[in-house]
């Protein structure tokens, strides 16, 4: 027998709602098979069998939600049937006690906090899982305080929630604000959110709350790329679009600054070695944000590529786990939308989104006091306050305009 568990796809998923079954109950499947499909915080991915046999033992309709860890259906192979009290009493137990574990662990790591050392390498960075990370960054709990009970003393997801569950050391938080209740009239119509819209209301509420966001807004000059994009359409490659340009021009900038590439950990700062960056993705039923990997490492070409796929892969549903984690910084383009300028929400635990307007013909007055039609875009960076103070927002700004004015340099 074969146990069909919400799968964790992604460091931040806790928990997952089912949106399908595929296959009907006792139907045949085959390991590796898609037999249905489940929302994440992120995103709608396909569900695949963890083993062949009959499927059945469903414990989970579509739209319900569940932790991740928990079964939701049960593989059986010939001559296998289904245990007793299965779907009752001690499946409830079973789910229970994996939907609990992170708490019950809060004893045993309690316990070996006073035999073990904190997680802190020689070089002072604390080592913590990238799970670990988010949760205690969301929970407001400083890692110094968290003792790690993974490989080598790194702190992982357990961990900070024993912390948490046993009152860890916090950073001041706002209490949540609860919406205003409202009597419907007849006229009104109630909309049911769907999960993604929920999560998306809940973290940028929690974004909005606990980061101190400031904003800087530049207006860059896009003539020269634009005269480069006429260029390459006529390549085999295809055209580049205003985004491409953006998503490198932010990559080297963060090289060249790599204080916009960190994130607060209450106490100290973590500086991300790599810059991935995230890109904001409209879908109809909410909003995801995929992420390319090492962007400072490709090429402009190879930034056009990347983004067609996963803006492809996120509008038919067909994005990875790894494709939707790991961000160090997010762009915002609401180009296509008609729009002079707007100020994105941090996507926590970043420390910065820039927000890109429609590029629009302008006229500009010369050094010779004469009108001249150019191609003019605004840009607004949103910067976390605890990482970057307004001088080094500008100058961040300020760079990635100098890159964008001079795309020549993003060429290479």
């Amino acid at each position: 027998m074969t146990e069909v568990i919400m799968p964790k796809m992604g460091d931040g998923m806790e928990e997952g709602t089912l949106l399908e079954w595929l296959k009907k109950d006792g139907e045949t499947v085959k390991s590796g098979e898609v037999i249905g499909t489940i929302q994440t915080d992120k995103a709608t991915l396909e569900l695949e069998s963890p083993g062949s046999g009959a499927l059945t033992g469903f414990l989970l309709q579509a739209g319900e939600t569940v932790p991740v860890g928990r079964p939701i259906a049960v593989i059986l192979k010939a001559g296998e049937s289904l245990p007793a009290g299965w779907g009752s009493g001690s499946a409830a137990a079973t789910t229970t006690a994996v939907a609990e574990t992170p708490v019950e662990a809060a004893p045993v790591a309690a316990a070996v906090a006073a035999a073990m050392p904190a997680a802190v390498e020689t070089t002072g960075r604390i080592k913590a899982s990238p799970l670990a990370k988010r949760i205690a960054a969301e929970a407001g709990v400083s890692l110094t305080s968290v003792v790690g009970t993974g490989p080598g003393g790194r702190i992982v997801e357990k961990d900070v929630r024993a912390a948490i569950a046993s009152g860890g050391t916090k950073l001041p938080s706002l209490a949540p604000v609860a919406p205003a209740v409202v009597a419907a009239t007849a006229e009104d119509q109630v909309v049911k959110l769907n999960r993604l819209r929920q999560i998306t209301a809940q973290r940028t509420t929690a974004s909005k709350q606990q980061v101190p966001h400031f904003y800087v807004r530049v207006e860059v000059d896009l003539e020269k790329i634009h005269a480069i994009r006429e260029a390459f359409k006529e390549e085999e490659g295809g055209k580049i679009s205003v985004n491409d340009f953006v998503i490198r021009a932010c990559a080297l900038a963060l090289r060249d600054m790599p204080v916009v590439n960190s994130t607060y950990q209450g106490d100290h700062l973590l500086q991300y070695g790599a810059v991935n960056i995230g890109m904001a993705v409209a879908l109809e039923d909410g909003l995801t944000v995929p992420v390319m990997k090492n962007a400072d490492q490709m090429t402009l070409r190879q930034i056009s590529a990347a983004s067609r796929s996963l803006a492809g892969k996120a509008r038919d549903n067909k994005l990875g786990p790894d494709e939707l984690i790991g961000s160090t910084f997010s762009i915002s383009n609401m180009g296509m939308l008609d729009v002079d300028d707007f100020g994105a929400i941090i996507n926590a635990p970043n420390a910065a989104i820039v927000a890109i307007g429609t590029a629009k013909r302008v006229a500009v007055v010369t050094e010779d006091d004469e009108f001249e039609a150019r191609w003019k875009m605004n840009m607004t960076g949103s910067f976390d306050h605890r990482v970057v103070d307004g001088a080094v927002g500008a100058r961040f700004m300020n760079k990635v305009r100098e890159y964008l004015e001079s795309p020549t340099r993003l060429l290479s």
